[in-house]
């Protein structure tokens, strides 16, 4: 199978290809475009005219096509589902969630389309503006660069495409090398559900060189990028005056009370999930806990427990929840690290080593803050837990970070869980939930490291929109 670049409502071929494998089976998927930069150029061209026919759609239609598009998931929900599983080596129980977070995404989408709008702004406020009527218009800002990461290939995506066009934009894709099928499926059951040609362009090919294009092209208005810190400084530092937002790394922390402990098992199945769901490639994996002293030695005995039983295997089995990593690279990265961690002194509990080419679920203790299982993002599947006297010092430990994108706090001290939400330095704190909690209707940003800017579907609207005032003198 061919995958060439998605332009203009159909596939085009491209000079050069890429051989895209199953990261589980090893199984060759298809024959990938491996785009230049000079057919990235070609995409943003004809999503330039794309836009003209996007701008001119009425709010209703922009709605009806997205509206459309969620349905044609639904009615093929298991191809859908199979096509990212297969590219992703996601467990396909998951795939299939995804699926259905994707068109809830999309409906999302399609309801602020109708709700793009301004507010009045009384101008007598101000000394001398009086005999003045005055509002404000969004409009949207021209094309949109998106550039995608591999771990949800089709949510994560629809979280740019669907915003970027209920807001009446065009948008130019180059999503993550590994998981390009989703995207191109995106594209076509959007162009079948009766997007304009040019509304969406899928452009394959290596990040570094096609990332240059879209920051360099002026006609692209705004990059929408997820993805490392690394990368998002960079892309931050040369985009010069277009709109950015950038979803980045995290290393999200869990606090647990002494006073939940009647619900200590619920919090533990759900801690182990949080850990472990999709091996951990999860930007908002709970990668760190800190469970108040009174409870530790209980919850490390349950959460091994637990760890232990979490089926591992192969992606297409209905019970798998942790399968092959993204690539070798990443398994030998992370378990450089936990080596790392257990020379200079911490305890492994479970896990912490590859059987049939599958890292096990790891559970690591006596882990300082300087570890790189501990300060930097693992993106895998390894969890550390730590012993902490008090709420105050599990605070002072989970802003030891350079992230700042989720928390989570389990506690049924509601002065204690104002307080601790309110000195958490993150985004946005779950209180009595996992931190790897994400509903695609709120907003959703990071602080320090984690980002710029805001996704969740209305706030990524007017992130894509561009406030105009008018001003009405009626009294001359």
């Amino acid at each position: 199978m061919n995958k060439g670049i998605f332009i203009d409502g159909h596939y085009v071929g491209a000079k050069r290809y890429y051989e895209l494998f199953n990261p589980y089976s090893g199984t060759k998927l298809a024959d990938v475009a491996l785009s230049s930069p000079l057919e990235m150029t070609g995409a943003i061209a004809s999503a330039q005219e794309g836009f003209n026919r996007m701008r001119s759609l009425p709010a209703h239609r922009r709605a009806e096509i997205l509206y459309r598009t969620a349905e044609l998931y639904r009615q093929k929900r298991v191809e859908a589902a199979r096509i990212l599983s297969e590219e992703a080596a996601k467990p396909i129980s998951a795939a299939r969630v995804e699926i259905d977070r994707a068109i809830q995404t999309l409906l999302f989408s399609a309801e602020e389309a109708k709700r793009v709008c301004g507010e009045n702004v009384p101008m007598d406020a101000a000394v001398g503006g009086e005999g003045r009527y005055a509002f404000t218009i969004r409009q949207p800002i021209g094309v949109i660069g998106a550039i995608t990461p591999f771990n949800f290939p089709l949510n994560l995506l629809v979280h740019k495409v669907g915003p970027a066009l209920a807001a009446g934009n065009s948008i130019v894709v180059k999503p993550a090398e590994q998981t390009p099928l989703s995207a191109f499926y995106l594209a076509e059951l959007l162009t079948e559900a009766g997007a304009p040609q040019g509304a969406i362009s899928i452009v394959t090919g290596e990040g570094p060189v096609l990332g240059k294009v879209l920051l360099s092209d002026e006609r692209i208005r705004k990059i929408s990028f997820t993805g490392s810190p690394e990368v998002g400084i960079a892309i931050k530092s040369m985009a010069g005056l277009k709109k950015i937002t950038l979803e980045l790394g995290s290393n999200s922390a869990l606090y647990i009370d002494k006073s939940v402990r009647d619900q200590l098992l619920s919090i533990v199945k759900q801690a182990a999930h949080g850990a472990f769901g999709y091996s951990g490639q999860v930007c908002i994996s709970t990668q760190r806990i800190y469970v108040h002293q009174e409870l530790y030695p209980e919850f490390i005995q349950m959460l091994s427990e637990e760890i232990n039983g979490i089926p591992v295997g192969d992606p297409l089995d209905e019970q798998t929840v942790v399968t092959s990593l993204i690539n070798p690279k990443s398994q030998s990265r992370i378990i450089s690290w936990v080596k790392e961690a257990i020379a200079e002194g911490a305890k492994v509990l479970t896990g912490g080593f590859v059987k049939d080419g599958i890292m096990l679920p790891t559970l690591l203790t006596s882990v300082t803050p300087s570890m790189k299982v501990s300060c930097q993002e693992v993106f895998g599947p390894v969890v550390m837990v730590h012993s902490v006297t008090d709420s105050c010092e599990a605070v002072s430990l989970m802003n030891r970070s350079r992230y700042g994108l989720n928390a989570g706090v389990f506690t049924n001290d509601l002065i204690q869980a104002m307080q601790m939400s309110t000195d958490l330095e993150v985004g946005q704190v779950l209180v009595n939930d996992i931190p790897s909690i994400r509903f695609d209707h709120m907003p959703y940003g990071g602080l320090k490291d984690s980002g710029y800017g805001l996704e969740g579907v209305k706030y990524a609207v007017e992130e894509m929109t561009n406030l105009k005032l008018i001003s009405l003198r009626y009294q001359i």
